[in-house]
C-alpha cells in the first residue's frame, strides 16, 4: 500500500495562504494515496508524479509510484522509480522490495534475490519477505544448475572432427594392434597389454571411445532387456576404477560377450525382467 497519508486541512498554511512547493507536494502525495486505496492506479501515478515534479529529494514519492507502476504492470517504470527511492535513502526498505518485485516480474530473479535478502535482513520474521526470498533463490538455483547441464548444439562435436585414417601407428609399437573392426582377440590382447600397466595407442583408444559413442547413443536411457531362462547375466557393481578388481571379476564369471552378458551399476541402470 501507499504509504503516508495526511489531511489537506493539515497541509493549508495558517493563514490561508497558497502552500510551499513542498506542502503542494504533500498534498499531492494525500490525494494520490486515496486514489491508490481506491484503485485508481492510473490517476494516482498522475498525482505523484506532480508530487515529484514539485520536491523531487522525497524517496516516499518514487517508492509510492513505483507500487502503483506494480499495479499496472509498467515493471521497467516501478523499477526506476524503485531504484531512485533506494539513490535518494538507501534506508528506505520498501524501496528494496518494490524493486525486488519489478526485477521479479521482468525475470532478473539474480538481481531480485539481492535485494529480497537485503529486506530479511532488516525484516527476518516478514512472512512475504521470507516466502519471496525463498521462491527467488529456489528460481536463482534452478537457472544455474540449468546453464550448469546445457549443451551449446551449436558446437562441432569432437566425434565429428576425427579422422582415424589420418592418424598413423608406428613402427615400434608393440602393442595389441587392430585392423578395422574391434574384435574379440583384439579385446583379450588389450585386456593382457592394460594388465602390464602398459598404453595402447591413441589410434586405438579413439576407435573404442567412438564405436561406444555411437553405440549407447542409439540406446534409450533406460534399457529393459529380456533374457532366455536360466541365461546367466552378471550385475557387476561400481569398481571405482580398480582396473585388478575388474580382471578378477573375468576370471570368476568370464568376459563379457553375447553368450555373457554383463551390465555395470556405475554405469547405467538396467530393469532386467
Amino acid at each position: 500500500m501507499a504509504e503516508g497519508s495526511s489531511s489537506a486541512g493539515q497541509l493549508e498554511g495558517q493563514q490561508g495562504g497558497p502552500l510551499d512547493p513542498a506542502a503542494q507536494a504533500e498534498e499531492w502525495k494525500a490525494k494520490a494515496n486515496e486514489l491508490f486505496k481506491a484503485k485508481h492506479y492510473d490517476e494516482a501515478i498522475e498525482l505523484y508524479s506532480k508530487a515529484i515534479e514539485l520536491n523531487s529529494g522525497v524517496a516516499v514519492y518514487y517508492g509510492n509510484r513505483s507500487m502503483a507502476y506494480l499495479k499496472t504492470e509498467s515493471y521497467g517504470y516501478a523499477h526506476t522509480d524503485a531504484s531512485k527511492a533506494v539513490e535518494l535513502d538507501p534506508s528506505y526498505i520498501k524501496g528494496y522490495y518494490r524493486r525486488a518485485s519489478a526485477n521479479m516480474a521482468l525475470g532478473r530473479f539474480k538481481q531480485a534475490l539481492k535485494d529480497f535478502e537485503a529486506v530479511r535482513s532488516v525484516r527476518p520474521r516478514d512472512p512475504d519477505a521470507l516466502s519471496k526470498c525463498s521462491e527467488c533463490g529456489k528460481i536463482v538455483r534452478q537457472q544455474a544448475f540449468a546453464r550448469a547441464i546445457a549443451v551449446d548444439t551449436s558446437k562441432k562435436s569432437v566425434v565429428d572432427s576425427l579422422d582415424l585414417d589420418s592418424i598413423s601407428v608406428e613402427e615400434d609399437y608393440k602393442g595389441p594392434r587392430m585392423d578395422g573392426e574391434i574384435t574379440a582377440g583384439f579385446m583379450a590382447a588389450a585386456l593382457d597389454w592394460f594388465k602390464s600397466q602398459k598404453v595402447l595407442h591413441k589410434k586405438y583408444a579413439y576407435k573404442i571411445l567412438l564405436e561406444a559413442h555411437k553405440l549407447l547413443s542409439s540406446l534409450p536411457s533406460l534399457c529393459d532387456i529380456k533374457l532366455p531362462k536360466l541365461q546367466k547375466f552378471t550385475v557387476c557393481g561400481d569398481i571405482h576404477g580398480q582396473y585388478y578388481d575388474l580382471l578378477h571379476i573375468f576370471d570368476l564369471n568370464g568376459v563379457p560377450s553375447t553368450d555373457n552378458p554383463y551390465v555395470s551399476l556405475c554405469l547405467w541402470l538396467c530393469v532386467v525382467s
